[in-house]
């Protein structure tokens, strides 16, 4: 039987991990590079019959603890994992948290941009990180007003002018961003925590919820009241970073207008 797509990528990973990178010794000279059929069978605890039918493409629908099994013994890193398992033809399996860790070059990135209002959020909408000018344009936060969904139900005071009926399609567009992310993460405890107090302590965010409609949070355009440069009308975008699931919030002004006048004032207030 023709080897298969899955039998193909199990061969590929197994030649390209070292005895040594599992614990297991050389053993002298090998014909072939990477680990023996034998030794993955049992650092994943199947039988080497099965993995032999697995590569030659004799067997098909491993289990999700098989896949897993032979993901973690070949070290396979995220990409390659998923991959994995939609050759098994199963489902990937949800993280466990929603990601937090922005990589050094999105905070070079942040910073460089010093003359325009830049701030990185999860995907749960807390902001991980601030550049000076965001910090100056819409005031500084701490614990929970640090989430814009909790900031928009539960908080007392914004920034960003909002009339009530634009306040309510914002409430609706988070929320509905919510529910996607906790489709991506159902097993993370701070979101369930968050989405659990907001419809404990608002009823609008539960009637939302409950109306079960998923979306994704876009651009728009918001004025800002600044206590220094009065009121600001700025473009709100948002930029998604692959692989990580950061957003990046961008507020930029017309070119050679008034706004952008008032937004070069707040550099020199913050610097």
């Amino acid at each position: 039987m023709a080897r298969t797509g899955l039998g193909e990528a199990l061969m590929t990973w197994r030649a390209a991990v070292a005895p040594g990178d599992v614990g297991l010794p050389g053993r002298g000279a090998r014909r072939t590079p990477g680990l023996r059929r034998e030794e993955l069978a049992q650092l994943a605890g199947i039988s080497a019959d099965y993995l032999t039918r697995l590569e030659q493409g004799r067997a098909a629908n491993p289990s999700a603890q098989v896949v897993e099994a032979l993901a973690r013994t070949l070290q396979l890193t995220g990409d390659e994992r998923s991959h994995l398992y939609q050759l098994a033809g199963l489902a990937v399996p949800a993280p466990e948290r929603i990601p937090t860790v922005i990589s050094p070059g999105v905070q070079r990135m942040v910073e460089r941009l010093g003359d325009t209002p830049v701030a990185v959020f999860d995907a749960m909408w807390t902001q991980l990180h601030a550049n000076a000018l965001y910090v100056e344009l819409m005031g500084y936060r701490e614990g929970a007003e640090l989430n814009a969904a909790w900031r928009n139900f539960l908080g007392s005071t914004s920034r960003v002018r909002q009339t009530p009926a634009s306040l309510g399609q914002l409430q609706e567009l988070q929320v509905a961003d919510l529910r996607r992310t906790a489709g991506r993460y159902p097993h993370d405890p701070n979101l369930q925590a968050l989405i659990d107090e907001l419809r404990r302590r608002s009823p609008r965010f539960g009637e939302l919820w409950e109306s079960g409609v998923v979306a994704e949070h876009h651009s728009t355009r918001k004025i800002i009241d600044h206590p220094v440069a009065g009121a600001i009308t700025l473009d709100c975008d948002v930029l998604q970073v692959a692989g990580d699931d950061l957003r990046i919030m961008v507020y930029t002004a017309e070119p050679h207008s008034r706004d952008a006048d008032k937004l070069r004032l707040l550099t020199t207030v913050h610097t």
